[in-house]
């Protein structure tokens, strides 16, 4: 019987050990005890609703905790230091440029969360594997560069842009471009044995990277939004500063609706008043819809208008044997000019034949003119010959005048 319960106990106890081990090891993993965590820190301007031990969250499940929450000196341009843990593998996410801390309110009473968020180019901000120093002509006589990358971006001596990029696999053309720009030892990274703890961390004032120590944590820019509280203090602050404002808008309403309802009173006296102007006006608006034009008739006497309508009556007759005339002079010029096409037609002929003979006799123009000079040469010698002298003299027309009579005594 002893025995018995002997076994029974020791059965009982590793069954408690047994679950107390379960229990610890499902706890671990839920905690990440045994996951190797990332330290990561952002500063901020208040820490209102942020604890240790609250949950980091990246994109929109649990990746971590806050591990600490204290203030900062009056000097800085923060006020509260918060570093916070991240669980492998999620810290791949976090890159060097493109990656936040950010810190939103998480409920209506003053809790806040802390996020951070996924970065978009760049380079990772911790390593997990071993770097050395080595020199250019030692690497270029390597056959196998497999898996070592440079840790740095290296430039020439005489500086400008690097020739080699952090992180970037080795090869023997870039290489050769260090060697022929004078640099003489790198450091180098070997991806191919990956280490369980941090090695190297990125540092943003060097903007390279620096061996880890626990004082020289990645820092995260922080986009801060304040607490419900605070903003719902600030908005009862602004609406309490407002109240006197609102105050007299409604004093102003009420003396303005006072002030209609005098009008509204002031309105109907007036209505009263205007009513015979509307029945005048009203007979008025009749008048003008009648069809046979009261309107006109205002403006047009009878007598006018009978005159009007005469003068228009004999402009249009005067304007109608206007067309009649013009259309029968219209008709009359057709035919001159119809009549006038066979004389055109003679003459253009007449000129067409005479332009042919010109052209056939080029010295038709020369003969002519010599003729007429030799005709007038003869007529000259005619008028100087004494016997047709008298043929071509010029007989004048007007009588002589009369003699005077002789003066007898000196008197006519």
């Amino acid at each position: 019987m002893e025995r018995a319960v002997g076994l029974f106990v020791l059965l009982a106890t590793l069954l408690l050990l047994g679950g107390f081990a379960s229990y610890l090891y499902h706890t671990a993993q839920r905690k990440g005890w045994f996951v190797v965590k990332v330290p990561y820190f952002t500063e901020l301007l208040s820490g209102a609703g942020l604890k240790v031990g609250d949950p980091v969250k990246l994109m929109g499940f649990d990746v971590g905790e806050i591990t600490r929450v204290t203030g900062l000196s009056p000097d800085d341009i923060f006020n509260v230091y918060v570093e916070f843990e991240i669980r492998r593998p999620y810290d791949g996410y976090l890159w060097t440029h493109g990656s936040f801390a950010r810190v939103a309110a998480a409920d209506f009473l003053g809790k806040r969360a802390l996020e951070v968020t996924k970065g978009d180019s760049y380079l990772p901000a911790y390593l997990f594997y071993d770097a050395s120093s080595r020199t250019v002509r030692e690497l270029r006589a390597l056959s196998d560069l497999t898996n070592k990358v440079f840790l740095d971006n290296v430039r020439g001596t005489n500086g400008g842009p690097p020739l080699a990029q952090a992180l970037r696999s080795l090869d023997h053309d870039t290489l050769n471009a260090l060697a022929q720009a004078g640099v003489q030892t790198v450091r180098v990274a070997d991806k191919s044995v990956p280490r369980p703890y941090i090695t190297y961390v990125w540092d943003l004032r060097s903007d390279s990277y620096q061996p880890f120590h626990r004082t020289n944590l990645f820092w995260l820019m922080p986009l801060e939004s304040p607490a419900l509280t605070e903003e719902l203090g600030d908005l009862v602050t602004n609406l309490h500063n407002a109240l006197p404002g609102i105050l007299n808008l409604t004093n102003q309403l009420a003396q303005v609706l006072s002030n209609a309802a005098s009008l509204t009173a002031h309105a109907d006296a007036l209505v009263v008043q205007t009513r015979p102007a509307v029945s005048n006006l009203a007979a008025i608006t009749d008048a003008l819809r009648e069809p046979n034009g009261s309107l006109g008739q205002w403006l047009l006497p009878t007598n006018l208008h009978a005159q009007l309508l005469t003068t228009l009556t004999n402009a249009n007759g005067t304007l109608t044997n206007a067309s009649l005339a013009l259309t029968a002079a219209n008709t009359n010029l057709g035919r001159v000019v119809a009549e006038l096409n066979g004389p055109l037609r003679d003459l253009g002929l007449i000129i067409s034949n005479l332009n042919h003979q010109v052209q056939a006799n080029t010295n038709l123009v020369t003969t002519v003119h010599t003729l007429l000079a030799d005709v007038d040469d003869f007529v000259q010698g005619l008028k100087r010959h004494w016997l047709f002298r008298s043929a071509f003299r010029t007989k004048s027309t007007n009588a002589p005048p009369p003699r005077p009579y002789p003066r007898v005594g000196g008197k006519p």
